[in-house]
Formats: structure tokens, C-alpha cells, sequence
């Protein structure tokens, strides 16, 4: 079997060869860390850990990257506004160290609770500034970069395919533009390198050839990935809001520096949306991974629910889509440790599930086979060696997931009957209630990826 990829790039589907041998190297864009990353962020990092399994588990010797952005990422995609680490400084009273060093810590945890594997390299925006440097001055010197009064920028009209990934319309764009644009020279003009106010001091601040500032989200990116994976790799990924701005740009600098656009693959992950809305904390709609445990769910839930839609899908995020993909999760659990010491996996099944996710990642159709797998007539051994082998890929950590057995008194097993129904219905009030009655007696309620667990004060 083949894997066979979606690219961005062409806009079309493509089987997957490594640019050097056995070699695979994937770039991910990884958060603006002033923030806690709400769960429609971390939808992009499951679909790129169930990529980066399935090429594991494919064979390829697999080098995986992922980039924090920690300075130059301002509110405004357009160059304008403040840098978001240095808003969230203000918000917190942290120093801007302090705020991405946090926020980035609690990223690494969604990451565990999510069970998505450790890049092989972490890289941050602010212990890359030489690089970033460097390609600048490279941008410069061939005349692809013009001073203004606040930065230097990238002149996107001497690129003739500018924008080719997101097939953006940059004349009409131009001669459409209805916005202020300062001293841009072109609406999709981009700054590769922001001054430093002169009435004020930033927090990060470097010295550059043009005077003291910070450098631009997209240079970043471009200039870490290359040090670490080369001039032309095989894979870049990121959510599919990163085609029109930040890739076309990352892709715009590239060709001028290193005459390649960056990667052979181009991989977007769609939106997790709620009432009719993309997630993102702009529209008010941010939902942290905290807030799902703090509810009593367990995260795998939220990862089993995001391999129920394509990554090139949308998907609606509801409570009670939550709770299905719970319910599905502990059924799953269940079956694989009654059936005991697994056997040897049967190749049918194993070759089917293969084949669905060798197809561009298709893990509902997956699913699907593992359900039937599930409700086969296979030896629950056979059944077992199966299904692990496939969550090699999936990601649910169902070799080591045990039930929980408590003895419960029966006044306390009453209260958590009730509060496990006021949680099934949303009230969250009534389930704080019936915690405190349950402290009152002595006990407390920890709730965990295992799910709720009683113990003793």
C-alpha cells in the first residue's frame, strides 16, 4: 500500500514519496503562546500527530518539528496592532518571558493529555533571531524587501506567483483595497521586521542591521524550518486559516531565498466550530482542554471525537457529540480488556484500517472497520492484537487503560449517581452540590482521563 496525501498546494491528492530515502521530515506550526490554546487550536495537532503515527507507523524514519511563537505575532494579520505576548504581559502583569514560558508549558500539557507524541524538536521564535536575521538581509539584497517608517517589508508584486497556494487574486485585491494601508506598497505587503515604538520600550527588542525591533510571525517559520530540515522538505502543516496569510508568506520567502516553496506537501487541518461558528478566541467561543476535565471528561474523548470527522472536514463541536464519542471511547476500552492477552493480529482487518488511513487520513472510514472488527467473530485475541496494532495509529492509549473499581457507601454512591446525572444534563451547579455534600462525608470526587474517582479525605 501507498499513503496518499492531500496537498494545498497543487489542490490535489498525491501519493506521499519522501524527498530522501526512508527520510520524512514535517514541520508544524505550532502556538502563539499568550494564551491557553482552546481545544479548536489543539483539533490541528491531533491531525498532525495522526499523521506523523501513520508515517511511524508506515515505517519512515520520521524527524518532526514544532515551532513557538513566542514574539512578532501581532493581533492584526495586516501588520497592525500589538504583539500578542506583550498584550497578554499587560493582561496578566507577567513579563512577556514569563507569559510565553507559562502559556508554553501549558500547551506541552494539552499535548499529554491528548496523548500526541513529543516532536523530536521544540523551537522557539526568540532563540532564533540570528537566523531570522539572516534571511532578511538575504530578502534585501536581491530586492525583495523595502524600508518604511515602522519596518521592513516584503514586496509581494515581484513575486509573479505570489500567493499561488491560497490562489489569491492579488491584483484585485490591490485595486480593491478600501483600507488604510500605511506605507505598504501593496495591500498583501507583509513586514519581515517590526521597529520598536520610539515611545515606548518593548520587552523583546533585538538590534538588527535596520535598528532595534522584533521580527515578523511569518519569517520565523521559514528561517527555523530550513535550519532544521533543510531548504525543501517533505511536509509543512497547519489549520487551513494559514493558506491565504501565513503560508503564502512563509512560501514567498522561501522562493526568494532558497528558489524551492519551503515543502513538497502542504497539509491544512479544517475548523472545530460551535453554533455555526469557527472556534477561535476573536469570536468568543474559546473552550480550553482545562474546561472538558474540569466537566469530568476525559481528553482521549475529545481525541476520539476529532478522528470521527475527516481533518479536511469541519467539525461541529457539541456537548452531547462529546458524550457519544465518551461513550464510543469506554466501549472500545472495555472490549479490548475483556478479551484478555492479545494474539496475533488478523491482516484482513489490519490491511483494511490500513487502507483507510493510507487514504489521506480518512479515520471515520477507519472507525468504521474497527467497529466491525469490534462485532466480528474473530477470537477476541485476534480482535485485541488488532485493534492495538491500529491504536498505534489512533492514539487512544488503550493498551494501558484499566477500570476503575471502587467500594462506594451507599449514601456517597447516591450523591454520585446524582451528580453524574447533573452532569449528563449540564448542570453544573447542581453536580458542585452534590460534591460538597460528598466532602461533607468525607470523601472527595478527583476527576481524571480515567474519569471520576472516589477517595477518602
Amino acid at each position: 500500500m501507498k499513503i496518499k496525501l492531500y496537498d494545498s498546494y497543487s489542490r490535489s491528492l498525491r501519493e506521499f514519496e519522501p524527498i530522501k530515502g526512508n527520510e520524512v521530515k514535517i514541520y508544524a506550526c505550532g502556538p502563539t503562546v499568550y494564551d491557553y490554546a482552546h481545544i479548536g487550536n489543539l483539533r490541528t495537532y491531533i491531525f498532525e500527530d495522526t499523521l506523523r503515527r501513520t508515517l511511524d507507523f508506515f515505517g519512515y524514519d520520521v524527524t518532526h518539528v514544532i515551532n513557538i511563537t513566542d514574539v512578532g505575532h501581532l493581533t492584526s494579520d495586516a501588520d497592525t496592532g500589538e504583539d500578542k505576548i506583550e498584550q497578554g504581559s499587560k493582561r496578566t502583569g507577567k513579563t512577556a518571558w514569563e507569559i510565553a514560558e507559562l502559556y508554553t508549558e501549558a500547551f506541552k500539557q494539552d499535548l499529554v493529555h491528548l496523548n500526541i507524541l513529543e516532536p523530536g524538536i521544540w523551537c522557539r521564535a526568540t532563540d532564533h533571531i540570528s537566523e531570522q536575521i539572516t534571511a532578511i538581509r538575504k530578502i534585501e539584497e536581491k530586492g525583495f524587501a523595502y524600508i518604511t517608517t515602522d519596518g521592513v517589508y516584503f514586496d509581494t508584486s515581484k513575486l509573479t506567483n505570489y500567493g499561488y497556494l491560497a490562489r489569491l487574486d492579488v491584483a484585485g485585491l490591490n485595486a480593491g483595497q478600501r483600507i488604510d494601508i500605511g506605507e505598504k506598497r501593496n495591500a498583501t505587503d507583509f513586514a519581515l521586521w517590526k521597529f520598536s515604538p520610539k515611545d515606548q520600550v518593548r520587552q523583546m527588542e533585538w538590534e538588527s542591521p535596520w535598528g532595534t525591533g522584533f521580527p515578523g510571525w511569518h519569517i520565523e517559520c521559514s528561517a527555523m524550518a530550513v535550519k532544521y530540515l533543510g531548504e525543501m522538505f517533505d511536509i509543512h502543516c497547519g489549520g487551513k486559516d494559514h493558506i491565504p496569510v501565513h503560508h503564502s508568506n512563509e512560501i514567498a520567502q522561501a522562493e526568494v531565498c532558497y528558489g524551492t516553496k519551503l515543502a513538497n506537501f502542504w497539509l491544512h487541518g479544517y475548523f472545530l466550530e460551535t453554533d455555526q461558528s469557527k472556534m477561535s478566541k476573536s469570536a468568543g467561543a474559546s473552550l480550553h482542554l482545562q474546561t472538558l476535565l474540569d466537566y469530568g471528561y476525559d481528553p482521549l474523548s475529545y481525541r476520539y471525537l476529532c478522528l470521527t470527522a475527516h481533518y479536511r472536514s469541519d467539525l461541529k463541536f457539541t456537548w452531547e457529540s462529546l458524550d457519544g464519542a465518551e461513550t464510543a471511547l469506554n466501549r472500545l476500552r472495555s472490549a479490548v480488556h475483556a478479551w484478555g492477552e492479545p494474539g496475533i493480529p488478523d491482516d484482513q482487518y489490519l490491511q483494511q484500517i490500513c487502507h483507510q488511513v493510507y487514504d489521506d487520513l480518512n479515520t471515520p472510514k477507519a472507525l468504521a472497520v474497527i467497529w466491525r472488527l469490534v462485532k466480528s467473530n474473530l477470537a477476541p485475541a485476534r480482535k485485541k492484537a488488532t485493534l492495538l496494532e491500529c491504536d498505534k495509529i489512533l492514539g487512544l492509549n488503550l493498551t494501558n487503560w484499566q477500570p476503575t473499581v471502587v467500594e462506594i457507601p451507599g449514601p456517597v454512591k447516591e450523591l454520585m449517581d446524582l451528580r453524574a446525572q447533573a452532569r449528563k444534563d449540564r448542570n453544573w451547579v447542581e453536580a458542585d452540590k452534590f460534591r460538597d455534600q460528598i466532602a461533607e462525608l468525607g470523601y472527595e470526587i478527583e476527576d481524571s482521563a480515567e474519569g471520576a474517582t472516589l477517595r477518602k479525605k
